[in-house]
C-alpha cells in the first residue's frame, strides 16, 4: 500500500523509559522516519546526535516529577529537528573533557555535527527540551 505525501506526518513524537535500550530504539525509529521522509543522507549524523541527547537525558535527568523521556522528530526542508524532552531541571552545557576521561564530549560532538544549531529550551510542565537541527545543507558545507 502506498502512502500519499499528504498523509506522511511532518513530526513524530514518542515516549521512552529511561533505560539504555531506549537509545537504540529511538535511533531505529529516527532512521525509519528519515527513510520515509527521503532524508537518509542525514541518518548517520542524526542518529549520533539523537544517541548523545537521549543518553544525556537518561544519565543526568533524575527529577522528582517522573523520569520518562520523550523524543520529537520534525521534518525540515533539508533535514530534521531532533528534540529530547525530560523533566530534569538542569540545563546541559558542553564541557572540555580531558584526554583520559571516558565521557564528557557528547554536546561538543552535537555542536560540531550541527554547526552550532542546537540548544536548550523550556517546555510546558517541568523540565526542559534539548534540540538540534541536522541538515543535508550542513553536511554538504562540512564536506
Amino acid at each position: 500500500m502506498r502512502v500519499s505525501a499528504d498523509r506522511i506526518p511532518s513530526a513524530v513524537v514518542k515516549t521512552w523509559p529511561p533505560t539504555a535500550r531506549s537509545v537504540g530504539r529511538a535511533r531505529r525509529l529516527l532512521a525509519g522516519q528519515l527513510a520515509v521522509w527521503g532524508l537518509t543522507q542525514v541518518s548517520d549524523d542524526a542518529g549520533l546526535i539523537l544517541s548523545e541527547l537521549v543518553t544525556n537525558a537518561i544519565t543526568h535527568a533524575h527529577p522528582p516529577y517522573g523520569n520518562l523521556i520523550a523524543t520529537r522528530f520534525e521534518r525540515l526542508a533539508d533535514g530534521v529537528r531532533i528534540e529530547v524532552h525530560d523533566t530534569g531541571d538542569d540545563k546541559p552545557e558542553p564541557c572540555k573533557a580531558s584526554a583520559d576521561e571516558e565521557g564528557g564530549r557528547g554536546l561538543e560532538l552535537v555542536h560540531v555535527l550541527t554547526g552550532g544549531a542546537w540548544g536548550v529550551s523550556d517546555r510546558d510542565g517541568p523540565g526542559k527540551l534539548v534540540w538540534a537541527q541536522c541538515t543535508a545543507t550542513r553536511d554538504e558545507v562540512g564536506s
